[in-house]
């Protein structure tokens, strides 16, 4: 099969192709990201997010058509982000899909963009089923199992912030820009991580859940009471800010892997995936993890941890194998949990 996915969840525009013969493979997948347009107001406005996707949404498509080398009569079906992620961008995306499904009369798949994350192990590394996933994001911080297409247990979830949103803000804090993530590890190359005391909220707890908002008010506070006056200043307060909330998040995954092993003794692997599965230190540390437990660790490549075209088509193309599909009335849920019911969803049952 070929699948064309588009997301539009948040504030990258990106479409994909994506076949699966011989073997999963990325036809085409390109992103423009609204760095630009948002940079100015350190976060994503969501109207500015759904005029963008509007702007560039037809050109893309044509483009990821053009390089694929793929008509649309070829494809097999169209699947889009229809949440969760800002209401605008998600209707601008799934009402694109929807049209050229129709058009095509091609099968429509409604992907949860979270679920997308989730598969895209098996779209970059051919991970098997079942496997304990950490999802980190700018807006979702959760440790699940993956039994089969659409078969998730969320084992724990954030309390208040996101790891990805506690990037974000402290990168505000200090000055560094917008998307956090990436901007706090860069200055934290050759900071000392031991010069500032900060928070591990939950670490040493039971349970698999997350908190980031007490990150936040301890860095805060630390930039009141002593203002950084150099880069030096910078480095050492942005490699405790990355130290913190990688082991945060290893101290939480470690009580999930205790659990994972116990119920699932016939999983091999550690998956992350999210924007923040890209930074160097937690993927160590996760590694470092997974060894210790006798498991594997795969992360996909960096490209495809942040939003793209590719994972929606690849978790749209999953979803089809099982006759998946939804209909040209299905809404978008700006607030969808992974392992909520689908409305307006064929009915199939997937096996691993």
């Amino acid at each position: 099969m070929i699948v064309l996915g588009i997301e539009t969840s948040c504030d990258e525009t990106a479409v994909a192709l994506v076949g699966d013969e011989p073997q999963p493979h990325i036809c085409a997948n390109l992103i423009h990201t609204q760095l630009d347009e948002h940079a100015p107001y350190g976060g994503v406005v969501p109207e500015i997010a759904a005029r963008a996707h509007l702007d560039r949404i037809d050109g893309l498509i044509q483009r990821a058509l053009d390089e694929a080398g793929v008509s649309v009569p070829e494809i097999d079906g169209v699947a889009a982000a229809a949440g969760p992620g800002l209401i605008g961008g998600l209707i601008v995306g799934t009402m694109a899909a929807k049209g050229i499904a129709w058009a095509a009369q091609k099968p429509f798949v409604a992907v949860n963009h979270l679920e997308a994350h989730a598969l895209t192990a098996r779209l970059s590394d051919g991970v098997g089923f079942p496997y304990l996933l950490l999802l980190v994001s700018g807006g979702h911080s959760q440790l699940l199992v993956c039994a089969g297409v659409g078969k998730y247990r969320v084992l724990g979830t954030s309390r208040d912030d996101a790891a990805g949103e506690a990037f974000d803000k402290t990168a505000k804090l200090l000055g560094l820009g917008y998307p956090g993530g990436p901007a706090i590890e860069r200055a934290a190359r050759g900071g000392n991580p031991a010069r500032f005391a900060l928070p591990r909220p939950l670490k040493g707890r039971d349970g698999c859940d997350f908190s980031f908002s007490g990150l936040k008010t301890a860095v805060r506070q630390i930039i009141a009471d002593h203002p950084p006056r150099n880069t030096g200043d910078i480095a050492d307060l942005a490699a405790a800010i990355e130290l913190a909330i990688s082991d945060t998040l290893i101290d939480r995954t470690a009580n999930a892997v205790a659990w994972f092993r116990r119920h699932y003794p016939e999983g091999t692997t550690i998956v992350a995936a999210g924007g923040v599965a890209a930074n160097g230190r937690l993927r160590r540390s996760l590694t470092d993890l997974a060894a210790s437990a006798g498991l594997g660790f795969v992360a996909a490549p960096p490209a495809l941890c942040t939003d793209n075209g590719a994972m929606i088509a690849w978790a749209g193309l999953e979803r089809l194998r099982f006759g998946l599909t939804d209909t040209l009335d299905a809404p978008v849920h700006p607030r969808w949990p992974l392992d909520a019911d689908r409305p307006g969803s064929a009915v199939a049952e997937s096996t691993p």
